[in-house]
């Protein structure tokens, strides 16, 4: 009868516990606010990006951090552009692929933080000075947060856009999107 706890323990410790899995994929809308930065801001302007995206990041509640790919385009409207030599507006489309990691800062399971870099190509409507190209490729990054509620995945990102070799966007991204598998 003494060793009757002792089997206890030991059956109690070698059944795994599973936790339970986050929703691994979401799809929906994204909308911002853009703008050129340093020398491109006279070039590009300001304005707001309308679009959609799609992210896949599988991972389990008791991990704290995991591996994410998420994939967005946008189409971009740009006011006081000085590229915009027909018409007062720059029109842009946008389409990234950028892979990263998630990072739960505390305790709750449904906030995360994120850091994502990748590809991206852009299209203009007019030729983008200096190079006076309408198509670029080039590098993109961006730090946000996301937060799980209620079947949907929001997030907020801060985006960087053609890194180096093109016209050179940062962006302000607020995305809502359905969760599931």
């Amino acid at each position: 009868m003494r060793w009757l706890p002792i089997i206890a323990v030991i059956l109690a410790s070698t059944s795994t516990i599973h936790a339970e899995p986050l929703p691994p994929g979401s799809i929906g809308g994204v909308v911002g606010a853009a703008s050129g930065i340093g020398a491109d801001a006279n070039r590009l302007g300001y304005g707001y990006q309308l679009g959609g995206q799609a992210a896949w990041q599988p991972m389990a509640t008791e991990r704290r951090y995991g591996w994410a790919a998420k994939w967005s385009f946008v189409f971009g409207t740009m006011y006081d552009a000085g590229a915009a030599s027909v018409g007062d507006t720059l029109l842009t489309l946008q389409m990234d692929l950028m892979l990263g990691i998630r990072l739960r800062p505390r305790t709750n399971l449904g906030q995360y933080l994120t850091l994502r870099g990748g590809g991206q190509l852009l299209r203009a409507n007019q030729l983008v000075p200096p190079q006076n190209h309408r198509a670029f490729a080039g590098a993109v990054a961006s730090v946000g947060f996301e937060q799980y509620t209620h079947g949907l995945l929001l997030d907020f990102d801060v985006r960087l856009s053609q890194i180096g070799t093109g016209p050179t966007i940062f962006a302000f991204m607020l995305g809502v999107g359905k969760t599931g598998p």
